[in-house]
């Protein structure tokens, strides 16, 4: 993974590679902030995986993005949401090398003050159709799935001390895997 971020920097150098929320992707992330490569981690599912990406990215000189993937929390009947805000009340005992990147909710993130999203086009269609309204003093967002309660996690400890595993981390590297497979196949 390191030798092709470093290859993939050279091509746009203000790129930022992404890396799953994995003991490699966490080592590869780890290894590229030492050289200055910029790093979003993808995949995210828990707070301890965010807690990681925060140690292994300990002194980055460029923020550094961590993407919780709400959708598809919130498909497994999970409050996908809940994870950002636990993410950004942990990190906001950091020194704010890390920001939060989410998916959908978009007008949630807003309210909490998400430092960036990816949001899939249709619900920037969406939002277009209802004249970009933006969350005033009375916006409530009602979520769906169970609670993701807070876990005080200590941010100075090492990356691999952190609980990282997730299945859904393990699905979207596998999903990721076959569409990569099927382009390949197409193009061959």
């Amino acid at each position: 993974m390191l030798d092709q971020a470093r290859e993939m920097f050279t091509w746009i150098p203000n790129a930022f590679i992404k890396y799953p929320c994995t003991r490699e992707g966490l080592r590869a992330a780890e290894q590229s902030v030492g050289s200055d490569i910029r790093v979003n981690m993808t995949l995210c599912f828990s707070q301890a995986q965010a807690a990681a990406v925060y140690a292994a990215t300990n002194g980055a000189k460029v923020p550094v993005y961590v993407s919780p993937f709400v959708g598809r929390l919130d498909d497994i009947g999970e409050n996908g949401v809940d994870l950002v805000a636990n993410v950004k009340r942990m990190y906001a005992a950091g020194d704010g090398h890390v920001a939060v990147l989410t998916i959908e909710q978009l007008l949630y993130c807003f309210s909490i003050d998400t430092d960036l999203v990816t949001v899939p086009a249709k619900v920037l269609d969406d939002w277009a159709r209802n004249s970009f309204p933006m969350p005033d003093g009375n916006f409530k967002y009602t979520a769906t799935g169970k609670p993701m309660l807070y876990q005080e996690l200590a941010l100075n400890q090492p990356w691999q001390s952190f609980d990282i595993q997730h299945e859904l981390t393990r699905k979207g590297i596998e999903k990721f895997a076959a569409d990569y497979r099927a382009t390949l196949s197409q193009t061959a």
